[in-house]
């Protein structure tokens, strides 16, 4: 695999759980996972978005798939997938929790999904209807194993080195289909965004976002860490 959007070809749809949420309609099979990430990514072309551009998500306090979906169709796309937003974002799309998309005073010129409930404002998008009404396909955009695929403060990460840090994961903690990793620590570290959903989703793991549910990895660090129940802990502070 050379660029994120490799991790969702089409080669790549099958039955199997991709990420698992607190119940069986809001989980997402590969198949699922794939079509709905084409989507995204279709969703934010449409608005603008392309390789070089910034997608800003807030990924809520409850991790919910779609900003995992926001991370791969930007990714899709050649874009820079930014999990620390600040108040004010430069952007071309924002993607946050419904509750929160009045705290935001984005750039003009930045399009606002809100995920979750329908949005009061009607300047807003509202992510799932967006994305159910895309075509599913893949977008025919071109990326480069070389671009940036995600920002972090003043740090930039190509596709190449997030795809090799994630290898380096599946590799360490043997990976494999029938393991789900649960996401206890910010997608705002780029290390949990490798070890907690690059590298399952490259494993065919996957990715545990109900907190209450205990999987067999943990991204996690400090208190979150030491109190973890699953038998092996990653820290995101030492994947990149």
């Amino acid at each position: 695999m050379d660029v994120i959007g490799d991790l969702v070809a089409r080669d790549r749809r099958s039955d199997d759980l991709a990420v698992r949420t607190d119940s069986r309609a809001g989980s997402y099979s590969y198949e699922k996972c794939c079509t709905n990430a084409w989507k995204t990514g279709n969703i934010l072309r449409h608005y603008g978005v392309r390789g070089g551009a910034t997608v800003a998500v807030d990924p809520g306090d409850s991790l919910t798939p779609p900003p995992l979906l926001a991370l791969l169709g930007a990714g899709l796309l050649g874009a820079t997938t930014r999990f620390d937003p600040g108040e004010s974002p430069s952007a071309k799309a924002l993607v946050v929790p419904a509750a929160r998309a009045d705290a935001y005073d984005p750039d003009p010129g930045t399009k606002t999904f809100v995920y979750g409930d329908v949005p009061d404002d009607p300047e807003f998008a509202h992510f799932e209807a967006e994305m159910w009404s895309e075509n599913p396909t893949a977008p025919p955009d071109r990326v480069d194993p070389a671009d940036t695929a995600l920002a972090a403060g003043d740090r930039e990460f190509t596709h190449e080195r997030l795809l090799s840090a994630s290898e380096g994961i599946v590799d360490e903690y043997g990976l494999a289909a029938d393991d789900e990793v649960a996401v206890r620590a910010p997608l705002a570290d780029p290390g949990t965004v490798v070890a907690g959903v690059l590298a399952p989703v490259a494993a065919g793991a996957t990715v545990l976002v109900d907190r209450e549910s205990t999987g067999t990895v943990a991204v996690a660090s400090g208190d979150a860490a030491e109190n973890a129940p699953e038998p092996a802990v990653v820290d995101p502070a030492d994947v990149l």
